[in-house]
């Protein structure tokens, strides 16, 4: 097993592989900007290196001061949480090339997946159906209308190399198709550095579910269930649950054998979702996410596999801590992403925290990354803790989830827990029937 092992992230995912590594045995070292030097993550480690200023070009996303920190940290290995450099195929190269051990899958399976054009392409080699939409980077505007034409509109316009939700677009026609293609390329090259977009059809009241993977050290891919992820603002996610409500039993078992073939194939190994857009009995792929979830922590609850110490294990070369080929799911849960934003518009709202009382009972999980006395800076996604409720079945989960939503006391900074009350108590979600849009939805009848 990994000895040492340094966590190139913050917040809660930081304090929560620090939490699997340190039950493990293993060393931890946490690092830390210069605007996150109180967080829990920073004290709960064994030992913390600082990396620089806020800005995370200068912290969390500088190739050069993560190695630095690992380095005169001694560090053995290297998880990147998610986010920042946790899918960069660049970063996990120079990792490796340090002589560190990377908790991730390869850098050549990063660099394939991580491009939704090579992904959609590798999807459909493996026999993973796709939709209509590009085989290679649209290469201009004119190409661009040609294309949509041939896919029937409405389309998604998508980076090839964003991720999170991010550098996507709508368009129902020709005009809005250019004005989304120049938004989305600008983005794009801002952000991910390429500006490479593709089109793809736009299915407007479908579900996004993402099934759970895990490639294990001796070449065998086992699928843990799936997620719905289809309460989403901008594309953003807010809430999830497992089991998805939308799937029958026997499509189920189709995308979770589609999802593993396509990681066979790839030669995939550790943690990863296969992300679908679903449809009625049909689904589709949309990407992969070489890289844990932030709502890994569902597929924990009902499953009881610490999805982290897979990772390590893996990483290590070990097999598993148990037969996960045999592990099946026990009831059901949901988890509310608590956010610093304004409930309503979900604009950031940074602040001090004041008061922080997160709930606690039966089937209550809650993964933070702040506390009593800490700064939400605008320099970082607002997650400031994630609420996780675990059930017998569906009713008793939700019914937990909204206790824990009313019960969460936080103060200084806003935060979104009035959504997720407002959520829990429509009709929409409590029967289970619901989509992408059913946030946009919830705006239009409160407007």
């Amino acid at each position: 097993m990994i000895e040492s092992l340094l966590v190139a992230n913050r917040g809660e995912i930081a304090c929560r592989v620090i939490r699997t590594a340190r039950r493990l045995g293993i060393r931890t070292i946490a690092v830390y900007s210069d605007a996150d030097a109180g967080l829990p993550h920073v004290t709960s480690a064994d030992e913390a290196v600082r990396l620089g200023p806020a800005p995370a070009p200068e912290s969390y996303a500088s190739p050069g001061a993560l190695l630095a920190a690992a380095r005169s940290a001694g560090a053995q290995a290297v998880h990147p949480g998610y986010g920042f450099l946790s899918e960069s195929h660049a970063f996990a190269r120079q990792v490796l090339a340090a002589g560190l051990t990377w908790v991730g899958p390869s850098p050549d399976v990063i660099e394939l997946m991580g491009d939704k054009v090579n992904a959609r392409n590798a999807a459909s080699q493996a026999g993973f159906p796709v939709s209509p939409g590009s085989t290679e980077p649209v290469s201009g505007e004119d190409a661009a209308v040609k294309l949509a034409l041939d896919i029937g509109y409405p389309v998604m316009v998508k980076a090839a190399a964003g991720g999170g939700g991010m550098g996507m677009a709508t368009a129902a026609d020709e005009t809005e198709l250019r004005a989304a293609l120049s938004r989305v390329q600008a983005f794009a090259e801002r952000v991910f550095g390429s500006a490479d977009t593709l089109l793809e059809r736009y299915y407007p009241r479908a579900r996004h579910v993402e099934i759970q993977v895990l490639g294990l050290a001796d070449g065998t891919v086992v699928t843990l269930g799936e997620r719905d992820c289809s309460v989403q603002r901008r594309n953003q996610k807010l809430a999830e649950e497992t089991p998805s409500p939308g799937l029958t039993p026997a499509l189920r078992e189709r995308m979770l054998t589609a999802a593993r073939r396509l990681c066979e194939a790839v030669g995939y190994r550790n943690a990863g979702t296969v992300e679908c857009l679903v449809s009625g009995d049909e689904f589709v792929f949309l990407e992969m996410n070489t890289r844990l979830q932030v709502e890994h922590t569902i597929t924990e609850a009902v499953f009881g596999i610490d999805l982290v110490e897979q990772q390590l294990r893996i990483a290590s070369g070990l097999a598993p801590s148990a037969d996960l080929t045999a592990a099946r799911p026990d009831g059901h849960a949901i988890e509310l992403r608590v956010n610093a934003e304004d409930p309503v518009r979900f604009l950031p709202g940074p602040g001090t925290i004041t008061e922080w009382a997160p709930p606690a009972g039966p089937g209550i999980r809650v993964d933070a990354g702040y506390q009593a006395g800490n700064t939400v800076t605008p320099s970082y996604d607002s997650l400031l803790a994630k609420v996780i409720a675990h059930g017998r079945d569906r009713d008793e989960a939700l019914a937990r989830a909204a206790a824990a939503a009313a019960g969460f006391r936080i103060a200084g900074p806003r935060s979104n827990l009035p959504f997720f009350t407002e959520l829990l108590g429509t009709g929409e979600f409590a029967s289970g029937q619901y989509d992408t849009g059913i946030v946009s939805r919830m705006r239009q009848r409160a407007s």
